[in-house]
């Protein structure tokens, strides 16, 4: 009755509305960064209108209250500049780009330090850049090469999960690209600058940058964050066994594994390409036009045979395991049982993915096996399929034979109901 009697007189509204506003307001100033408190240094370059261009409060080092002096040296309390960037305050200014990692690392290698902010940061990046292609080149006097705030900017700095930050999984490629796509910036290291447009076209690309999933490989599962380089010949198939882990142990105790080794061949690299990996096909196993084996065997050799084999067995079971399923889609769409050959289908699939796999063994009698075990499945799914089927058309034959008699039935009543009247 209170609440009716609000809405008559248009209380109700206004408490609400008032609420509502009230509500706004809390979670918007809670939610909008605040400048850091008794900062001068930021007070008197807004003042100025000077503040470092891209700054963000959004900034971890802002939120954590560490400020500008907190990198830079400085007395940030005091708005005497003779004060607050004094050398007795320790103020160093804008770092050369030769310095930017130590710089950065005076925080970042400080176990206790990091421990009073990020405990699960690791404080070895500074050590792991020296490492990197880019630390090499940066410690010889190359300015060019990526240092920390060309990935992870200078006053923006943004969380790796934050969809903003340029080191985000979705970003990273784009955030590489920036460089390594320029080609005047890539001038004189011998370096392609089509890598990812590449990527993009691949199916890691496709995944992460048009499915987005962040699960997919960026540049930097490959080629790692601050220790960056390309992954040498012995351990390329480490890298990629990181996700497939069963491909890369079957590959390495095979006779072709060993072989790769010996030759100083780039593994999964020479069958599969680095940049462009494109999604796999039976076809890629064989001796036909779209094989990659007929790159290095050919025919009258034994790994041209062992190619053929795989790809029969592999065929054999393709082709019965989709008749298969095409007859269960048969038996699903008469309203049939179908529960008996989708468990029947999922095991011959689960041999499929399996041998499919087993192709890294390059033994056409390990494929073989597993495949014959998969068209066991779907050749049983099909048989099942087909009593299904068998059953549906004869309860339908059933059905129209007690049509017809119900009809006749039917008739013959009506007929004698109308004799019955006339008589």
């Amino acid at each position: 009755m209170i609440v009716r009697s609000l809405l008559k007189q248009g209380w109700f509204w206004g408490i609400a509305g008032g609420a509502l506003l009230l509500t706004a307001v809390v979670a918007f100033s809670q939610g909008e960064p605040k400048a850091p408190v008794e900062d001068q240094c930021y007070s008197c370059h807004k003042e100025m209108e000077a503040l470092p261009e891209g700054l963000i409060l959004d900034d971890v080092h802002l939120k954590a209250g560490l400020s500008c002096a907190g990198c830079h040296g400085g007395e940030r309390t005091s708005n005497d500049p003779d004060v607050a960037m004094s050398r007795k305050a320790r103020f160093v200014g804008v770092p050369s780009k030769k310095d930017i990692p130590r710089f950065c690392g005076k925080c970042h290698s400080d176990i206790e330090f990091m421990r009073r902010y990020q405990p699960r940061i690791p404080t070895d990046q500074a050590e792991q850049y020296a490492t990197s292609v880019h630390g090499k080149r940066l410690s010889e006097g190359d300015v060019k090469v990526a240092s920390c705030v060309n990935c992870h900017t200078a006053h923006a700095v943004l969380p790796a999960n934050d969809a903003r930050s340029p080191v985000f999984a979705m970003n990273v490629p784009s955030t590489c690209k920036r460089c390594h796509g320029d080609a005047d910036t890539m001038r004189g290291y011998g370096i392609p600058t089509d890598q990812f447009d590449k990527y993009a076209k691949s199916v890691h690309g496709v995944a992460l940058l048009q499915n987005q999933d962040t699960g997919s490989p960026a540049c930097n599962d490959c080629h790692g964050n601050h220790g960056a380089a390309p992954p040498e010949v012995a351990s390329v198939s480490q890298v990629c066994g990181r996700c497939h882990v069963n491909n890369m142990q079957y590959f390495a105790a095979s006779a072709m594994g060993r072989a790769f080794e010996r030759e100083k061949l780039h593994n999964c690299e020479e069958c599969h390409g680095n940049h462009e990996v494109q999604k796999t096909s039976d076809d890629m196993v064989g001796v036909g036009d779209r094989s990659v084996c007929v790159n290095c065997h050919s025919a009258g050799d034994k790994g041209y045979e062992a190619a053929g084999r795989i790809h029969d067995h592999l065929m054999q079971l393709t082709t019965v395991y989709h008749e298969a399923e095409m007859k269960r889609s048969e038996v699903d769409r008469k309203g049939m049982d179908d529960v008996e050959i989708s468990f029947l289908l999922q095991d011959a699939h689960q041999g499929l993915i399996q041998s499919r796999t087993l192709v890294h063994t390059f033994d056409p009698d390990r494929v073989g096996e597993k495949t014959n075990e998969g068209v066991l499945k779907a050749k049983q799914a099909l048989e099942l399929s087909a009593s299904e089927v068998k059953a549906y058309r004869f309860r339908r034959q059933g059905f129209g034979l007690a049509t017809i008699f119900i009809t006749i039935l039917v008739i013959a009543l009506y007929l004698k109901i109308r004799y019955m009247e006339r008589k």
